[in-house]
């Protein structure tokens, strides 16, 4: 499980730079200031997911801990919904996929306890 985690990581990590640097380069005088500020946070908490689940790689490459599996579980789909409707609603202009975003921010908050958890219960 922890390649699965290191590998997603890798996944985030890498639209993270790939979209920041769309942001800063190709979009930059195309969409309205708040929308590239959207997607240049988006790609700055993607990569907060991106670190996380490679940590949640590495911790699990000696022990399995279903606490840290759902929290791996939360931060991917976290990405996806946070960052994923941040993105679109940006590139989109379709403002009614920001009823998704706090959904993938709670999933990061649960995420974060569920690291904590791991650690108090491991």
């Amino acid at each position: 499980m922890h390649k699965l985690w290191i590998i997603l990581g890798a996944v985030n990590g890498f639209m993270s730079v790939a979209f920041g640097a769309f942001a800063a380069h190709g979009l930059k005088g195309k969409i309205d200031d708040g929308a590239l500020e959207s997607v240049i946070t988006s790609a700055r908490y993607q990569m907060y997911a991106a670190l996380t689940l490679v940590l949640i790689g590495l911790l699990t490459l000696h022990a399995v801990n279903r606490w840290l599996t759902y929290a791996g579980v939360c931060f991917t789909l976290g990405a996806v919904f946070f960052c994923g409707s941040l993105y679109l609603m940006a590139l989109t202009q379709i403002k009614g996929l920001g009823i998704v975003t706090p959904v993938g921010g709670l999933l990061f908050l649960v995420g974060w306890v569920l690291v904590g958890v791991s650690a108090f219960k491991g």
